[in-house]
């Protein structure tokens, strides 16, 4: 299987319609060359017509055949799927039928000689070239169909969002690696795809490629692409994701999922710009912007050895971390909001609100699956509320530890005071007096570790 742009495309499929087998196995075993065609052969019109629901891209058609003329094939396939490029060999020399059957739709009318096989490839050469361009267009046109809006795109109002904004901003005016950070659910791609779409580079390719999701023995392949015969299965040369961004941005999430042994060779295909197929001696060279993310430490990944410390500062480039869901005051409440608005809105039905109790319950909630665990919270409770209102008995938090504070791993009681006075700042609004009040300390604790970087207002 090659891949355009990310989306799985079957190999170049070409029918041959031709009832002399020696001619037509020759026709077949010349395009055969060509390890991405796949080439099927059909002695008669009915064969052809059988398998039109195999989608071919291109089909080859003999003027005269037994069972039907070539001129009535051409009708019959263009009713089936006007898009189907098909072209004409004949062993007649009439400009008149030539001319007849162009008007009707035939992409080239070609003369059965010694130049037959060489015509026909050039011929198909060009249409797999214009199936590629029409491909990428449409891509393109969903790609900015879907532009993403920064201010639509990320939802908030608390500091520790707007300082994430305020970096997004500067990695969209210039082309420097990003790297992301943040627990898992916070919006990595989110906030890659934002980069991208809002980027100079909006109109080329925006490849994702989750690290985590690929198994180690095809990491490589996949990165990079491989020719036919490099290994068993290599049925056919591979483009990588690499190739496929070229151009664009490529996004490799949780990037410290890669194994050591392939991380020297990212490292060097990210130092020289090009690439080599596994399999392959051709040197691939490629222009594209590299976005990583990982909810791991890498500096504590690279103290334990397992991430290679010239690969991090390679890669680094401009750091943005993503702050968890619990650390964002009440961005819960207009995330929310968004969420159920997107539901009845893609779901056709009338607004449903949020009671104050609801609101209440959502913001003493921990939120460990951060972002992504809100929407389908949200998803769930619009579908079992009364159609309204969503109350706090629609919310069920089952599933997971209700507790905003504890089970952190490797925390000090410090560590743990602080974070509590946090919580309770960001849900009165950074009101000091208010919190001493409520946790009955002195306010000078909070004016401390304030003052100690501790908490951030």
């Amino acid at each position: 299987m090659e891949k355009e742009h990310g989306e799985i495309m079957d190999h170049f499929k070409i029918f041959i319609v031709e009832d002399n087998v020696w001619y037509g196995e020759l026709l077949k075993h010349h395009l055969s060359l060509n390890p991405d065609y796949e080439v099927h052969l059909f002695a008669t019109a009915k064969e052809c017509l059988d398998n039109l629901h195999l989608n071919p891209h291109v089909i080859s058609v003999d003027l005269i055949l037994p069972d039907l003329k070539g001129e009535e094939l051409l009708k019959r396939i263009k009713s089936y799927n006007p898009d189907i490029p098909i072209i004409i060999i004949s062993g007649q020399e009439d400009i008149s039928i030539a001319l007849q059957l162009l008007k009707k739709g035939a992409y080239d009318y070609l003369l059965k000689d010694e130049n037959t096989k060489d015509l026909l490839w050039n011929d198909i050469v060009k249409i797999k070239e214009n199936h590629l361009l029409k491909k990428e267009v449409e891509t393109l046109k969903e790609q900015l169909e879907s532009k993403f809006d920064l201010s639509k795109t990320i939802i908030g109002q608390s500091n520790a969002i707007k300082k994430s904004f305020s970096l997004i901003e500067k990695a969209i005016k210039t082309n420097i690696n990003v790297s992301i950070s943040g627990e898992t659910g916070t919006g990595k791609e989110l906030v890659a795809k934002a980069i991208h779409f809002n980027s100079r580079r909006n109109k080329k390719p925006f490849i994702a490629v989750n690290m985590a999701a690929i198994p180690k023995e095809l990491i490589e392949s996949e990165l990079f692409g491989h020719e036919q015969g490099a290994f068993t299965n290599a049925i056919s040369r591979k483009k990588g994701k690499f190739e496929e961004a070229n151009g664009g941005t490529i996004f490799l999430d949780e990037i410290a999922e890669l194994d050591l042994s392939l991380q020297s060779k990212l490292l060097r295909v990210i130092q020289e710009r090009e690439i080599t197929r596994i399999g392959g001696n051709d040197v691939i060279k490629f222009d594209v912007r590299l976005l990583i993310a990982t909810h791991k430490n890498l500096p504590e990944e690279i103290k334990k050895g397992n991430f290679r410390e010239d690969l991090y500062y390679r890669i680094i480039g401009l750091p943005i971390d993503l702050p968890p869901l619990r650390d964002r005051g009440t961005d819960i409440l207009m995330l929310a909001k968004y969420f159920a608005d997107l539901f009845t809105s893609e779901n056709k039905i009338s607004r449903i609100s949020i009671s104050e109790k609801a609101k209440e319950k959502l913001m003493k909630y921990s939120f460990p699956g951060n972002i992504r665990e809100l929407k389908a919270l949200i998803d769930l409770a619009c579908v079992m509320c009364d159609g309204k209102e969503i109350t706090e008995h629609d919310f069920s938090f089952t599933l997971i530890k209700e507790d905003p504070f504890f089970g952190k791993s490797n925390q000090s009681l410090r560590e743990y005071t602080a974070d509590i006075i946090k919580f309770y700042l960001q849900k009165n609004n950074n009101n000091v007096l208010e919190v001493a009040s409520i946790l009955d300390i002195g306010k000078s604790t909070i004016y401390n570790l304030i003052k100690s970087g501790e908490i951030k207002l």
